[in-house]
């Protein structure tokens, strides 16, 4: 087992060095940009003393030209000499009479004095016409529709992105990467689009097909893919903060997958995307709302709820209520609204009182069920038949469920049982006679039912929690999902003075953020469908940007504008901001249609550069910023899965449904308050894909949290890319991916036949759509060879190490 271990760890590490180029570093010496290098620094560190609200030493550095004008002490630099600049003095702390600044803050990185150095030596240029911090932020302005750049050599570029892109390129000397290889394209395209890989058939099919337009269509027939809805719902899943528990200590399972099921389907039939907003915080009010508009309402129902004892419910509604408000701030108008929940915002121009005026919008729906048994605001799907395997699992549930809350009485039910008379004994029933006559530790759920509901049957959390069993005992309890109702009395708003819900500051009426576009409400009934509208109305700088932006993150590892949750004048300028107005407002001129949207993207000539690293970019653009290539990206934790599933050959492709419950490592289960089993789903429910597993805010799926899936508790608008051990080792020892690993082999074995050659070429053109390279086929033969020699290792468990080392190594769990 140690040379195995070995063997596995060497070949990954070798495969992972092959793929990784080295790239020497060196200095930057290109002249820095104002606006997206500079003002950014002086924004974080120097505008909360030396901004519009306050100029200490009569020093302002909102505008360039006020810096080098400088304060009391003199002017803030001198062009072309740093080291004669006061500022640089000042930040570097070596300026004999003022103390090193920002005062008494962390100091500046040297990294970002160097460039504040070279710019101010290269000529301190910036634009003429900068306004200063008084004036409006660029993403409280309305996108403006720029007329893309006509920039020579014309021919590379194959839409209008491309052209703001090679202006851009053109302008710093830079060329753009030649067309990644067909194989990488359909691999890429495939991973991005529907977030599995192209079969050995299809990518064959691909590389025969030699008409113009084969790119087109193949993006075409992904983009009709059901399991498009499934790619790229996930990613809306992340900002809806979606789980399948109710999270706090208790964590009880909770019925929303049709919320889920709802997004995957809405994204599948290309709902607008204007659409797909209204109908999520306010589809419950639309004129004869349809069911389906009614689940789509769950998108704010995906809230913590607390049903411990001995809480205040009022307190925790609240706290769902806050969330609301602050998710909706993320998810659609890229602002920490949330900062302004306590006092005016900081930083941008949103006061306490116009966040508590977004507060009386969510105020008015039925009560959450916080320190009750059942939560407000189901809605029953009388026409969905459940399974048996459905009713099962939640029949454990409950009695789970029940099972603890009778443990919990167990000292009142004892005391009772000890002054029994034996004249009260006899008036029980003989179920309840012959339950007590077992000793307390040795009952089953039933016994203690039936002594609790002797001893006080009118406990009403006893009550419901038995009454919910009994229904699902005899399969009669209908689906149910969590949706938005509004109450039929309104209930009161008003500030919370320092944000204590207990602490009254004055009445407030429902209303939106002056900086932005004006609320058209309807007389007196101003409510969430007149938000909504609010959020999409065209004249709203923020939404369509927000979500371009988004989108564009997924396909390029970041951003134009990489604080992609703030847009605020704390968030960093967009690096393309002519590009990404455009897409802004070409999205909206296009119907908000998302699927355009990734059509025009993935059919640039920008994304399908390829991602081979440039030594020369390391000098120019180490972050790949300007998009002179692609990103190479670690997948997502479902698709790592679902890649695996697919390779395997055990791929269920299924749509929609109950959540299931893959394997798991044992004792997960038993890290939460309160211990829940975890029954392994059989048949092809124990291979569906990664979204489809039930997710417990305690206690979460461990095969996606270390691969860095977002906890769910509050909205995920970008994932970590981590790289840990505890990864690969993952990937080679989990129970699960040891299963995946059995049946690749098995798959290898049939498919290949006999020869060592075609499989490892199968293998390869399965896991990485493309053949081996001579050093990785010698290698892998030497693998085998070792291996049958070690232990004379039976055939099928050669064939799975093999499949153990292909599933870990770094190329297939990357996009290129």
């Amino acid at each position: 087992m140690k040379l195995q271990a070995a063997l596995l760890l060497s070949f990954a590490a070798a495969a992972f060095a092959a793929e990784r180029p080295v790239v020497p570093a060196s200095s930057r010496t290109e002249v820095p940009d104002y606006v997206r290098e500079i003002k950014p620094i002086l924004v974080e560190h120097c505008y909360r003393c030396h901004g519009a609200s306050q100029q200490k030493g009569g020093l302002r550095l909102d505008t360039a030209a006020l810096a080098k004008k400088g304060g009391d002490t003199g002017a803030g630099f001198k062009v072309g000499s740093a080291s004669e600049s006061l500022m640089v003095q000042a930040i570097k702390g070596t300026h004999s009479d003022i103390p090193r600044m920002p005062y008494k803050k962390p100091a500046l990185s040297g990294e970002q004095i160097a460039i504040i150095e070279r710019w101010i030596a290269s000529g301190a240029h910036a634009p003429e016409n900068e306004a200063p911090e008084s004036a409006r932020h660029w993403a409280f302005v309305p996108p403006v529709r720029h007329t893309p750049p006509n920039v020579q050599p014309s021919r590379w570029a194959r839409n209008p992105i491309d052209n703001f892109i090679l202006e851009r390129l053109t302008r710093q000397k830079i060329t753009p990467a030649p067309e990644a290889s067909r194989p990488t394209l359909i691999r890429r395209l495939n991973l991005d689009l529907i977030g599995l890989p192209p079969t050995p058939a299809e990518l064959e099919a691909f590389l025969r097909d030699r008409r113009p337009d084969a790119y087109e269509r193949l993006v075409e027939r992904l983009l009709e893919s059901p399991h498009y809805g499934e790619r790229w719902g996930r990613t809306w899943l992340d900002v809806a903060r979606y789980a399948d528990s109710n999270g706090y200590s208790i964590d009880a399972p909770r019925s929303i997958w049709k919320y889920r099921d709802w997004v995957i389907a809405a994204l599948n039939r290309d709902l607008p995307y204007d659409r797909f907003v209204v109908e999520q915080l306010a589809g419950d009010l639309l004129p004869d709302a349809t069911v389906d508009q009614r689940i789509a309402t769950g998108f704010h129902r995906n809230t913590q709820i607390n049903q411990e004892g001995g809480i205040d419910p009022e307190q925790f509604r609240v706290e769902s209520v806050l969330d609301r408000v602050n998710t909706t701030g993320t998810a659609f108008l890229g602002l920490t609204i949330g900062c302004a929940q306590c006092h005016d915002h900081k930083f941008d121009p949103i006061t306490q009182r116009e966040y508590y005026q977004l507060y009386a919008f969510f105020n008015q729906t039925v009560d959450d069920g916080h320190g009750k048994e059942a939560p407000g605001g189901m809605l029953e799907l009388v026409d969905y038949r459940r399974s048996q395997d459905e009713l099962e699992k939640e029949r454990e549930e409950a009695e789970q469920e029940l099972d603890r809350y009778l443990n919990i009485k167990g000292n009142d039910v004892l005391q009772w049982e000890n002054k029994l008379t034996p004249e009260g004994r006899a008036k029980l029933k003989a179920a309840v006679t012959k339950a007590l006559k077992v000793q307390a530790a040795e009952r089953t759920v039933q016994q203690k039912r039936a002594i609790y509901a002797a001893f006080k049957s009118d406990d009403p959390e006893f009550k419901s929690r038995n009454a919910k069993l009994t229904k699902l005992e005899k399969g009669s309890t209908p689906l149910t999902t969590l949706v938005m109702m509004e109450q039929k009395q309104p209930r009161r708003s008003y500030l919370f003075t320092k944000g204590d819900f207990t602490r009254d500051g004055g009445d407030v009426a429902p209303g939106v953020p002056s900086v932005l576009n004006p609320l058209s409400a309807r007389g007196n009934s101003t409510n969430r469908l007149d938000l909504a509208n609010w959020i999409i109305a065209p004249e709203n700088p923020l939404t369509a940007r927000v979500m371009v932006n988004r989108v564009w993150q997924q396909y390029f590892g970041r951003g134009f504008v990489e604080t992609e949750n703030d847009f605020g004048t704390q968030g960093s300028p967009p690096s393309h901001p002519e590009l990404l107005d455009w897409l802004a407002t070409e999205f909206m001129r296009q119907g908000w249609s998302l699927k355009t949207l990734h059509r025009l993207i993935v059919t640039s000539a920008t994304y399908r550069q390829s991602s081979r690293a440039r030594p020369e970019l390391q000098i120019s653009d180490p972050l790949n910023k300007l998009l002179a290539r692609q990103s190479r990206l670690r997948l997502d934790a479902e698709v790592i899965r679902d890649l695996a599933l697919s390779a395997s050959g055990t791929f269920a492709d299924k749509i929609g449904g109950p959540p299931v419950f893959p394997p798991q490592p044992d004792g997960v289960m038993t890290l939460g308050q309160v211990k829940r089993a975890w029954t392994p789903s059989q048949g092809a429910d124990r291979y569906r894909r990664g979204i489809y597993t039930h997710f417990w805010r305690a206690t979460p799926y461990p095969a996606l949290t270390v691969f860095d899936a977002p906890d769910a508790f509050s909205a995920c608008t970008r994932r970590l890319r981590s790289n840990t051990p505890l990864q690969a080792l993952t990937l080679l020892n989990d129970e699960t991916s040891y299963d995946f690993a059995q049946h690749f082999s098995k798959r290898l074995m049939a498919e290949a036949g006999k020869s060592e050659s075609e499989r490892i070429h199968l293998a390869f053109s399965i896991c990485l759509n493309r053949p081996p390279k001579a050093l990785e086929k010698k290698r892998l033969e030497r693998l085998l060879s070792e291996l049958r020699a070690e232990r004379s290792t039976p055939d099928p468990e050669v064939w799975t190490t093999v499949a153990r080392v292909m599933l870990n190594l770094d190329e297939t769990i990357t996009r290129d």
